[in-house]
């Protein structure tokens, strides 16, 4: 069914449940407030499927291979982006392998979770055989590294537990240092609120100017932390054709993806990850990219995006055209200010407008370029 392992664990109390909950009062999730409703569930998964016995865990591989060549004008997708939704694509052989133990054992009733529902399954996962959780918050295998997605089944029916894998980042932390806006604040923690992935595809609001420049040329999520982790040598391409990377999927031309329509972002995303990023959002981070590529051939298009419909586009197309150039910008947002009646898109434009944002910008490019 395209899973390269599987492990099981037995149903208790969720291991690391009040590393959680300290996590969570810390503030760490950001704006996921899912994250906080779900508590109690993400406790005990007989709060989900009050039969549950067993907890089957299941890895799909989805690393594509392929590493395309970088530039300030295109724009970089996470990988795990690439292909199909993955939610759709595990979500029926889950299924699909749940029929299969109901025909071998007739009274086995289950209940299936790829990662929308309040089941850990990286915390479960790292009970079994499957791999160990990474300092940088990812389950880790031996075999193939962490480029995979992970797939429960809670069933009714005991089954055997697996010996739980050793941890074996050891000393090693390159993906602390890897990094781009410190994120991963310590060992196994990492911040949502600042953290790239969060930003470019859970986060609503304008990124936060400091954060904008270590952004670089990433829309949609962040690799970094798994780019640099050793194991990921042991990576093989994935053969699931689902997660074959789409045209224009892997680094797309971001000057043509500013005027994106909603509708046109419906028809190309509706059945990708990207889809969860919402058009205004993936347009922010698009405009935030053009910012900080310095490039002078997106100013037009940039100009034209400060009469988008999103007033979060329009803000975020202001800082970009302030970041790209003092000159031109002065001009067009002088323009955009008589018009604009957006308390945080005029907020932007007179940052951008004012003397001390020259010095603010270049100084937080040039700390993102060392």
């Amino acid at each position: 069914m395209g899973f390269f392992q599987a492990g099981i664990a037995l149903v208790d109390s969720a291991p690391h449940y009040d590393f959680f909950l300290k996590w969570l009062g810390d503030g760490c999730h950001g704006e996921m407030s899912y994250l906080f409703r779900q508590a109690p569930e993400r406790k005990d998964p007989r709060l989900a499927f009050s039969e549950a016995r067993s907890i089957l865990v299941l890895a799909m591989n989805y690393f594509p291979g392929e590493k395309f060549p970088d530039s300030p004008l295109k724009g970089r997708i996470s990988r795990y982006a690439w292909g199909k939704d993955y939610h759709s694509v595990i979500h029926e052989r889950l299924e699909r392998l749940l029929h299969f133990i109901q025909k071998e054992e007739p009274s086995a009733k289950g209940s299936c979770y790829v990662d929308t529902g309040p089941v850990m399954e990286k915390a479960w996962g790292a009970q079994t055989a499957v791999g160990w959780m990474g300092k940088h918050t990812n389950l880790i295998s031996r075999q193939r590294g962490s480029w995979f997605f992970l797939g429960v089944i809670l069933l009714n029916i005991p089954l055997e537990p697996d010996a739980q894998e050793r941890n074996f980042c050891g000393t090693c932390n390159r993906c602390i240092e890897a990094c781009p806006t410190g994120a991963i604040v310590a060992p196994y923690i990492l911040d949502a609120r600042i953290c790239i992935s969060y930003l470019t595809i859970e986060y609503r609001g304008p990124i936060p100017r400091h954060l904008r420049h270590l952004i670089g040329n990433r829309i949609f999520g962040c690799d970094e932390c798994q780019e640099t982790c050793p194991w990921n040598r042991f990576a093989r391409k994935t053969s699931e054709k689902g997660f074959s990377p789409g045209e224009g999927y892997e680094m797309p031309d971001l000057i043509t993806l500013v005027g994106i329509t909603p509708g046109e972002f419906e028809q190309r995303f509706k059945k990708s990850p990207i889809y969860r990023a919402t058009r205004d959002g993936f347009v922010r981070n698009v405009v935030t990219a053009l910012g900080n590529s310095g490039r002078h051939q997106a100013i037009p298009v940039l100009e034209e995006a400060l009469l988008d419909s999103s007033a979060l586009v329009r803000a975020s197309a202001a800082w970009a055209l302030g970041a790209i150039s003092q000159d031109p910008a002065r001009e067009i947002l002088l323009k955009a200010q008589k018009r604009e009646n957006n308390p945080l898109v005029l907020e932007e434009i007179s940052f951008v407008l004012s003397s001390e944002s020259v010095k603010r910008i270049r100084e937080e490019g040039t700390a993102s370029d060392t």
